[in-house]
């Protein structure tokens, strides 16, 4: 009797584990900023994108494609030349995520891999497309420009794959060791040119200064050579008075400096 209890229980728990895990197969879940696209053994791809949460579907017959359709990003490193042919080296930063509604289509066409697939190309192609349109300095000083033009083309080639590109930014700009040599050395020509020209300058002044200076001695020379003719020695003997009451002046002022009286010869006359 107990031994048929015992079986009885038996084969109800085994029922009930393979119910319970037919159940569970027939379950699936979807996260959070997740998608699934159902592939049906018999009818394919399905058109319609299943949403978040737990759903149901036919164990065997039909298996779920999970998709991560949040923003996530990718470095993409290109190698391309310029418009003058120099060689540039660009990191380019995306933001990607797949449309939505399109992941039948992807999963169909492309696979699940999709960002594998599809980004590096498109952006080696917009890459070397735009930048092609630049020359090295150009690329310098108008880089904001480049960006845009390349999120723009990039946005709208991406596009054409189900793909939205949420933020596009060229993070790495770097030219070949030549051209960085190149432009070294034309930064030192153009301060050896400056120093130059400022050498060049100051010399021009200093001859001018050189050339008033004596137009202003020759000048000076000539009227006193007329102010001679004209009053004698008259003007000598002036220049010498003015000079020896300026000497005295500057004596009297001292006090190292003793004036003796007229025919005196010694300074002290000491007793003997």
């Amino acid at each position: 009797m107990a031994a048929k209890v015992f079986e009885s229980i038996g084969k109800l728990g085994l029922g009930l584990a393979i119910a319970g895990g037919v159940v569970n197969s027939a379950l699936y879940n979807v996260d959070a900023g997740h998608r699934a696209v159902i592939f049906d053994r018999f009818r394919g791809v399905q058109d319609v994108v299943v949403g978040e949460g737990t759903h149901f579907l036919i164990p065997w017959v039909q298996k779920p494609i999970i998709f991560d359709c949040r923003s996530r990003p990718r470095n993409i490193p290109v190698i391309t030349g310029s418009k003058d042919l120099q060689n540039v080296n660009i990191t380019l930063r995306i933001l990607f995520r797949p449309v939505t509604a399109q992941l039948p289509r992807i999963f169909t066409s492309i696979g699940e891999d999709y960002d594998e697939r599809v980004l590096p190309s498109i952006t080696t192609e917009i890459l070397k497309s735009v930048v092609a349109r630049f020359d090295a300095g150009e690329l310098i000083t108008q880089r904001e420009l480049v960006s845009r033009q390349v999120s723009e083309d990039l946005t709208e080639r991406a596009a054409t794959f189900g793909l939205i590109l949420d933020d596009v930014s060229l993070t790495h700009l770097t030219f070949g060791k030549e051209f960085t040599e190149a432009v070294e050395m034309k930064q030192v020509a153009q301060q050896e040119a400056e120093r130059a020209r400022f050498i060049v300058e100051k010399a021009e002044q200093q001859k001018k200064a050189a050339v008033i200076s004596a137009e202003g001695d020759s000048k000076a020379a000539e009227l006193i050579a007329n102010s001679l003719a004209t009053a004698g020695d008259g003007l000598i003997e002036l220049r010498k008075l003015e000079a020896a009451e300026d000497i005295a002046y500057q004596l009297s002022r001292s006090r190292n400096i003793t004036y003796l009286p007229s025919g005196q010869s010694v300074l002290l006359q000491l007793p003997q």
